[in-house]
């Protein structure tokens, strides 16, 4: 029988939808900081201590939004969110490839891979789009308050999630479900229908992964921004990404040429599969 393939879309967020860390739409206002000194303070603490970078970001939030009187609960991240940036075209894009998706005979499903905060993605405007969103995570406690880093997402964090979308694991805290045997024929989204998109050299182990199995990979770059398109065809030339394409998303950019020529591949094989049984 012709079953009809789910074709995962996989992001990245900051650099990847929206030109820059999410906590450049209102938080570091919030606490007095431009992003500059935000991020210099950060990487001080990563570097001062030899510590994870991410694990930095969290605590140096936790402690400015302390200091700023500012209550770091999770409607107060979404409110942050909502004032995200985004690119030319993403708001319409997931509409656009659901609909090819729809015409071609392909299922879509949008999925986030960040190092950013969950919660902030959460309040932006595209957060209903996705399937789900792996990104990192606060400890709230009993009133709700972020207490500690829940989940702390790196670039060796972010191919884990690679593995869980390709099995249906829908929990970040799982750690056994995601490492059992599991037949080709059983899991959920087979690499080869993965698209991943990354802008930076964070996303190379994704990509990587993505490649190595038969899947694709977009290396994305602002036009804006000296200096991405050079990192982006990098990249390409390194054999991590398949395309690299300019952060651009609606019916007329390359990204969606790209996209939609990837979803008549997927769909080609899937039909010549199930024509050799």
């Amino acid at each position: 029988m012709d079953r009809k393939p789910i074709v995962a879309l996989i992001y990245d967020f900051d650099g990847t939808l929206s030109p820059g860390n999410m906590q450049e739409f209102g938080f570091i206002q919030a606490i007095g900081k431009t992003p500059e000194e935000f991020w210099t303070m950060s990487d001080g603490i990563a570097k001062g201590q030899d510590a994870s970078n991410i694990l930095a970001y969290m605590k140096l939030m936790m402690e400015e939004a302390h200091k700023a009187g500012i209550s770091l609960k999770k409607n107060k991240f979404k409110k942050f969110g909502k004032h995200i940036q985004l690119f030319k075209g993403v708001e319409g894009w997931f509409s656009l490839i659901n609909q090819y998706g729809k015409e071609h005979g392909v299922t879509i499903e949008h999925y986030i891979n960040s190092s950013g905060l969950k919660e902030i993605i959460e309040g932006s405007p595209i957060a209903h789009e996705f399937k789900h969103i792996f990104a990192c995570t606060y400890i709230y406690n009993e009133d709700g308050e972020a207490e500690w880093p829940g989940i702390a997402v790196d670039y060796t964090a972010k191919t884990q999630f690679m593995f869980k979308i390709n099995k249906g694991i829908f929990s970040a805290r799982d750690s056994k479900l995601v490492n059992e045997s599991t037949s080709d024929d059983e899991k959920r989204i087979p690499f080869t229908n993965m698209i991943y998109f990354g802008d930076g050299e964070t996303d190379v182990p994704c990509m990587k992964i993505v490649t190595m199995f038969g899947g694709h990979s977009i290396a994305v770059y602002n036009p804006d921004t000296p200096g991405k398109k050079e990192l982006a065809e990098k990249l390409q030339q390194e054999r991590r990404a398949n395309f690299v394409v300019p952060s651009i998303y609606n019916a007329d950019s390359k990204a969606y040429k790209v996209v939609t020529a990837i979803i008549d591949k997927i769909r080609i094989d899937q039909t010549l599969k199930e024509l050799a049984k």
